[in-house]
Order: C-alpha cells, then sequence, then structure tokens
C-alpha cells in the first residue's frame, strides 16, 4: 500500500518542487519521473515525499543544524526555518573557516549542514566534507550530487518550490521531536516561509 503524502498530489504540482530542467546529471537520474516531450525533467514526487520524511528525522537526532543558502530567493525561507527549528543558517555569503576555523569569530561546530543548492553553496560544501560533517543537499536535476550524503530532490531554483519543501521540513521535524502531534497544531504557512515573495514570483 503507497504511503499518504504529506500533501496532497496537486499542493506539490502547484508548488512546482517536482519541476526540473533540461539539464539532467547522471547522478540525479533515479529522481526523475519522466521528460517532457520540450526535454524539461520532472522530478518523481514520491521520491520527494519519502526524502523530506527521512530527512526530519535524521535532523530530529541533531542538536546543532546549520542552514546555508546563497540564493536570493532563499534567505527568507531559511531564516524562517531556522527560527522555527531553532537552528542557525548563513543567508548570502558563507564565509571561509565558518566550518573549519575555531578561531574564526563565527565558527560553528555543526552536526549537520544543510545547502540550498550544492553548486552555489559549494563553500560550505567544500568545508563540511572537509570537517566530516553530513552534508544534506537540495538538488535539481541539473546538480552534482558528489559529497552530498543525502539528497533531496527538488526545484531549489522556485521561490514556492522551496518554501513549500522546508514548510514540510519543519512541519515534520516538530511532530518527530514532540512538538505538535497533529499537522493542524503547526501555525506556519507557506507564505510565512516565503516572506511575501510567492506572488511577485508568480506575476513573472
Amino acid at each position: 500500500m503507497t504511503q499518504k503524502l504529506l500533501i496532497s498530489d496537486s499542493e506539490y504540482k502547484s508548488s512546482g518542487i517536482y519541476i526540473g530542467m533540461k539539464q539532467r546529471t547522471s547522478q540525479m537520474k533515479d529522481y526523475i519521473y519522466r521528460v517532457r516531450p520540450d526535454g524539461l525533467s520532472l522530478l518523481d514526487i514520491n521520491k520527494i515525499d519519502e526524502r523530506i520524511r527521512s530527512v526530519s528525522k535524521f535532523l530530529s537526532k541533531n542538536k546543532n543544524i546549520l542552514i546555508v543558502g546563497r540564493k536570493n530567493i532563499s534567505h527568507n525561507v531559511i531564516k524562517k526555518f531556522g527560527e522555527i527549528i531553532d537552528s542557525n543558517f548563513v543567508a548570502g555569503r558563507f564565509m571561509p573557516g565558518t566550518l573549519t576555523n575555531p578561531s574564526y569569530k563565527k565558527f560553528y561546530e555543526a552536526d549537520v549542514v544543510i545547502v540550498v543548492d550544492p553548486q552555489t553553496d559549494y563553500q560550505a560544501v567544500n568545508e563540511a566534507f572537509k570537517a566530516r560533517i553530513p552534508i544534506i543537499g537540495v538538488c535539481d536535476t541539473f546538480n552534482d550530487t558528489k559529497n552530498i550524503d543525502i539528497v533531496i530532490p527538488a526545484n531549489n531554483k522556485g521561490v514556492k518550490s522551496l518554501a513549500t519543501l522546508f514548510w514540510l521540513l519543519a512541519r515534520e521535524y516538530k511532530k518527530e521531536v514532540g512538538d505538535i502531534i497533529e499537522n493542524k497544531e503547526f501555525n506556519y504557512s507557506i507564505e510565512d516561509f516565503a516572506g511575501g515573495k510567492i506572488l511577485e514570483e508568480e506575476k513573472q
């Protein structure tokens, strides 16, 4: 019996979380459901859903979590996520030494690092790898997953997609740690994570 999705199939699709790109790496092929006639890749929603569940369980067992996102569209998203699960975040440029230089004033001894895009957040990936810190990467179809320990297959180039992803991760994390029992107790919306930018994205 197939497990019920965390949100409906139509909600996943309306968020654009499964919309990949025409570019595809060999590492991401197993997460692709199909390729449209125009060449655009579509990620498997069931695999996205399964990975959100497993990652939320993994995060619930770690205390010092660092979320990194250099892309502007991710800043509000990871700030809200960090606020809700009480974790550290770097929105914008990741400064060298953050994970590897104890004398650096903003040095952080992370148990796990989450990156919004392994390509743009390569500095964080490199440092976490050197420090032997587990790395969770939100990976689109074009991403190279080298040094990523846990892949979350998802569209990492859209505000609504990222907001939906991290909203779900935060909700499931809260359930895993026992802060809430039912979904209705999670008093945040996807729009809260997007910081009002979803409407802007939809107008473009």
